[in-house]
């Protein structure tokens, strides 16, 4: 599919290297650009002069499409569909956004938050076609579709019907996280911009452990994160247990983009929740990239992850292998104040990656420490065996009559109670 990369700005020059990888992820092949530099166009979004270039080069080309990196109103699709070659298909780069998070929903969570914005985006063209229509006019232009009088609610009781089942998926979600604290993991979450690395430093920090071990506690967990140099590779969510001593799952989600709209961040409301309620969240940025993209990025990352987030954040710079030392140091001096204390690494050839694992132990809640006295009943040996795997056992020792065993360890608060439970329930043998 041949395409035509169009942007507008209101000043400075036009940077169209991200839409340009969007549309190649999305399998077009760009065959011409077009930029301008000006004030919005209420009616055409570019100047009409410039839509006149537009459709010559549609033209000249054999584009059936034409993708701008910008926010398009229902009508401005309509009036430029009116301007240019007939068939000539125009979509915004949040259109286009939804084309490739369509292409790699996977899973039936993925499948449904892509369901839902794709309707968020298409309620307001779908009342656009309403007022088309009232004032006589054939709204059947560039995607705009056909007019349909009951489209409207139809929409309306789907988005509300997706919601629901979302929501449903969301209390599973978060009783499955409950469980796993319970059962003394740390969740740890991967966030950041898309293509920044997150699922190869999954794969550098996790355990090689089979998915049947899991199936039970975990049934998500993947034994293998896919990593390619491709925009959403991850759409929904992967999780695995870290290589570390203190039980740790790490999730890889989706990756942030700049200039989300309100309704697009919402539709993915679920698979962000990974991220919003784990108890450490890794914010990777991309150090290859020159200062000012690796701050709008940080920017973006941060802006999604204020209103809601509650857990600490540690700044990855990633791709270390990529920058020499001077100018990574350059960088962190430059970007102090969005991430203070960041920890460098590189997923791919493995460095530092140490130095992470420490830093994630550091900013994970507290251990608690006990020490339990037991008797030697029934059970005592199952409650050993449990804590064995769910803290950090120092000391075991039994009393020279092997009436008594006394447990020394390190656990999460949750773990610490539920082992006193399991303690206060064990029966004294009645000597007979």
């Amino acid at each position: 599919m041949k395409a035509i990369i169009a942007k507008r700005v209101d000043s400075g020059s036009a940077d169209i290297g991200e839409i340009r990888d969007l549309a190649r992820a999305a399998g077009y092949e760009v065959v011409g650009t077009l930029t301008q530099t000006r004030t919005e166009d209420a009616a055409l979004h570019l100047g009409e002069g410039k839509v006149g270039e537009l459709a010559t080069l549609v033209a000249d080309t054999g584009a059936s499409t034409v993708i701008f990196d910008n926010r398009l109103g229902p009508y401005q699709t309509y009036n430029l569909g009116r301007k240019l070659p007939t068939d000539t298909t125009v979509m915004d780069r949040f259109r286009l956004i939804l084309e490739i998070f369509g292409q790699r929903a996977r899973t039936k969570k993925a499948q449904l938050q892509v369901e839902l914005a794709e309707l968020r985006y298409e309620l307001p063209r779908v009342e656009a076609k309403v007022s088309l229509a009232r004032r006589e006019e054939r709204p059947g232009f560039m995607g705009l579709g056909e007019y349909d009088e009951s489209r409207e609610q139809d929409i309306k009781a789907q988005i509300s019907a997706i919601s629901d089942e979302l929501e449903t998926i969301e209390a599973t979600e978060e009783h499955r996280r409950e469980q796993r604290r319970e059962s003394g993991f740390d969740l740890v979450a991967l966030a950041g911009y898309t293509n920044a690395g997150k699922s190869s430093l999954l794969r550098r920090l996790a355990a090689d452990v089979e998915v049947d071990e899991n199936e039970g506690l975990h049934p998500d967990l993947d034994p293998t994160a896919e990593s390619q140099d491709k925009l959403f590779t991850t759409l929904g969510t992967t999780t695995r247990r870290a290589a570390m001593d203190r039980p740790v799952l790490v999730t890889d989600t989706v990756g942030f983009i700049s200039d989300l709209p309100h309704w697009l961040v919402e539709s993915f409301k679920s698979t962000l929740d990974s991220v919003y309620r784990a108890d450490l969240v890794l914010l990777v940025v991309d150090a290859s990239e020159s200062v000012e993209r690796m701050r709008e990025k940080l920017v973006t990352a941060h802006d999604t992850l204020y209103e809601r987030n509650e857990a600490p954040i540690v700044t990855v710079l990633n791709k270390t292998d990529l920058v020499d030392e001077a100018k990574l140091q350059e960088k962190r001096e430059a970007l102090s104040t969005l991430a203070p204390n960041p920890v460098a690494v590189s997923a791919a050839a493995g460095t530092d990656i140490e130095t992470l694992v420490e830093r994630i132990e550091e900013g994970l809640p507290a251990y608690e420490r006990e020490r339990l006295v037991m008797p030697m009943a029934d059970d005592t040996m199952g409650v050993v065996s449990w804590i064995h795997d769910h803290a950090e056992v120092e000391d075991v020792t039994y009393t020279d009559a092997g009436d008594q065993v006394t447990v020394s360890f390190a656990a999460r608060p949750s773990v610490v109670e539920r082992s006193r439970d399991k303690a206060a329930a064990l029966a004294v043998p009645v000597e007979s």
